[in-house]
């Protein structure tokens, strides 16, 4: 039929999101998302348009996702181990798979030679998603006189950090020492109780 998909998306979408984080957005191309997805490259151009718009397809959801999973891990009633729980979240998403696959938007962010403002603001906006969930934590009742810093400053800190560990993970590629640059963090930004 004319129009209608004859394809499973989101068994594609996954399997793009694979390899876009496997490979990164420069180094895939349509061909190897045919063959990574098993849709015929026609099929792709077809429900797509380009690459760049599966991407940013593909990104949407695993932002949405993402954010969903980051602000479950934020929600404990203690503010350390709240962060703790944020932390070990980007931890684990970073250095899941052999090999590790690292970060999808910073190796998007870093990998690009010419970032095209449509990927930019994907990116952008899941950093800015990322902040403002950490905004809200910092925020709430149990945080109140508990940060050596403004709410605001605290949660950007935090952000930069996890593009820090990026580097620490893909240099060191030890989960451990990332995990005590986290719990060094933490220890400077919550007052001890």
């Amino acid at each position: 039929m004319a129009g209608v998909r004859q394809f499973d998306e989101r068994d594609a979408l996954d399997k793009a999101l694979a390899l876009f984080w496997r490979q990164g957005y420069s180094n895939t191309t349509m061909q190897d998302l045919a063959a990574a997805t098993g849709v015929q490259r026609g099929s792709l151009y077809n429900a797509y348009g380009d690459k760049e718009t599966l991407f940013l397809r593909v990104f949407g959801v695993y932002r949405e996702k993402y954010v969903g999973q980051m602000r479950d891990a934020l929600d404990d009633a203690d503010l350390r181990t709240a962060l703790g729980r944020f932390f070990g979240f980007v931890i684990k998403s970073m250095t899941t798979g052999v090999p590790t696959r690292g970060c999808l938007s910073s190796k998007t962010a870093l990998g690009t030679e010419e970032l095209d403002d449509p990927l930019r603001e994907a990116i952008r906006d899941l950093l800015d998603d990322i902040e403002a969930a950490l905004y809200d934590r910092l925020t709430r009742a149990d945080a109140q006189g508990r940060l050596t810093m403004d709410a605001r400053d605290a949660a950007r800190m935090i952000v930069t950090m996890t593009r820090g560990l990026v580097v620490i993970e893909r240099v060191y590629q030890d989960d451990k020492h990332m995990r005590r640059m986290a719990d060094l963090l933490i220890g400077q930004l919550v007052k001890a109780e």
